[in-house]
Formats: C-alpha cells, structure tokens, sequence
C-alpha cells in the first residue's frame, strides 16, 4: 500500500486525469489535497463522483488536507471569519467521513513568537472546542501539521489540551527539515503521530521534491515512523514542479520507487528479527 497527493501536479480543476495516472502509478491510496487554500465547499454532487472515481481505479481516501481558508478561515480573530471556517472544516470533515477516511490535516499559526501564542490560542480553542463533537461524531480526528521552522509550542500545547480521540499530530518532512530541528521534535511527539507528509528539500526551501533526492534524513526518520503511533501507509506529499522532471508518468513511478524503498526501511525496522 502506498499513498501519494492528489495535487501532485496542481490543485484545481478537474482531478480525474490526475487519479488515473495515481493508479495506473501503483498507488493504492490518496491524500486528498486539492483546493488546500482556497474557501471552496465541496457539494454532494462532487463528493460522490470523487468517490466514484475512486471506485472506478481502485483508490482508497488516505486521509484528506483540510483548507484553511482565505477569508473562510478557523484560527481568525474576526469572529465571522472563523465561524465560517468551521463551517469549512466541518465540510472536509464530512467529505473525509464520506469519502472513508477518519483522519483530517490543518494548519495551525505555529511559527510565532512565545508572547503571542497566548492570544493566537484563543480563536484556535474556540474553533477546537466547536469541531470535536462534530468530527467525534463522524469519528474523524484532526492533525495539527508542524509548519517551517516549527518549534512544536503550539502543537504541543494542542495535543496536551485535546486528547488522541480529537487531535493527533502531521509530520510534514519538508517543513521539518527547514530549520533542522523537526526530526527532534517528531521524536518527543511520536505517539500522538496520525498522519504523514513525506517529500524531500534541500533546507533552504519547501520544494516538495521526491524522497532521497533532498537533505532529510530518512534513516532515522524511518526509525522515529517504525517507533511511532502511525498505523497507516506511507503518504507522499511530493510536487512535480521543482523535480526538473517533465513527463508527469515518469515523476510518479519515480515516486512510487521511492515510496516503496521508504516502505521497505519503515517496515524493516519495526521487525528488525526478519533482518537476522
């Protein structure tokens, strides 16, 4: 089993051409990742004819990236605008429920300084407070994504204040590998792990580049996802763009390669008895 975005190639528009060459790829499964920052509602009509795609090339939903919003958006301090965010979660986390999936990712304002945290928390609990019956009720849960650079404050304030059933914890590889703090960071949150966004950078940028082809330390990352709470398949959250490759088939069987060498490590070292 392996998952990889379904906006490899772009966010928008019509994403059937995209999942048929996901599975004609190999991938069993898809991290649903279109229209991640925009205010856009998924109808009913949508839902299920994504779902029949799904059918139809034998995909499954991973899990799926929730927008944040633009104007639309959970964490404002402008109370309509983040009442209406949580009205735009509360769509993805139906769509996720609909679509098989009981795991949804968020971003979380976690870059900033210690003394704002206080007051950025505020619309952040409130929005919390207000999705988790909801989201329990579908029995989906909520990851909370470490951005660039991320120190893990926020995150782990969250995660100490909502229990596993409400929030878990996203592991975005190329966000971590910014500032190079994040695999010591996943290391002391790995058992509120739910969720995965693996692609590779050369720590300057947020590139999105095919795993091993960057600066991220996947050995030990391998290690920290085999000792972890995650349950789940690999999941790659890899770009085509910055790849310096052109032909979109090639970029995914370069990918799914990657993905099963990634799988191989990760599965190696949780039964390290089969490697004697």
């Amino acid at each position: 089993m392996l998952s990889i975005t379904s906006d490899y190639f772009q966010s928008y528009g019509d994403p059937q051409p995209y999942l048929k060459r996901i599975a004609d790829a190999g991938f069993t499964h898809v991290h649903w990742c279109h229209h991640w920052n925009t205010d856009f509602l998924y109808s009913q009509p949508e839902i299920h004819q994504i779902s029949r795609w799904f059918k139809e090339y034998d995909l499954r939903l991973l899990n799926l990236h929730a927008s944040q919003g633009l104007e639309k958006y959970w964490c404002s301090f402008d109370e309509y605008q983040r009442q209406a965010g949580v009205e735009l979660l509360q769509n993805r986390i139906n769509m996720a429920s609909q679509l098989g999936s009981n795991v949804v990712i968020v971003h979380v304002p976690s870059n900033t300084g210690i003394e704002d945290r206080a007051k950025i928390l505020q619309p952040v609990r409130r929005s919390l407070d207000e999705l988790a019956p909801f989201a329990k009720k579908l029995n989906v849960r909520i990851a909370v994504e470490n951005m660039e650079s991320d120190d893990f404050g926020v995150l782990n304030t969250l995660m100490n204040e909502y229990d596993e059933t409400v929030l878990g914890l996203c592991y975005d590889s190329g966000h971590g590998n910014i500032d190079g703090r994040g695999l010591d960071n996943l290391e002391k949150a790995k058992e509120r792990l739910i969720a995965l966004h693996l692609h590779d950078n050369d720590c300057m940028n947020d590139q999105h580049i095919i795993p091993f082809t960057g600066t991220v330390d996947w050995p030990r990352l391998a290690g920290i996802i085999a000792d972890s709470a995650y349950e789940e398949c690999i999941n790659l959250e890899v770009i085509i763009h910055e790849t310096g490759l052109k032909d979109e088939n090639e970029f995914l069987l370069r990918a799914y390669a990657a993905g099963e060498r990634l799988t191989e490590m990760v599965a190696d070292l949780k039964n390290p008895a089969q490697l004697q």
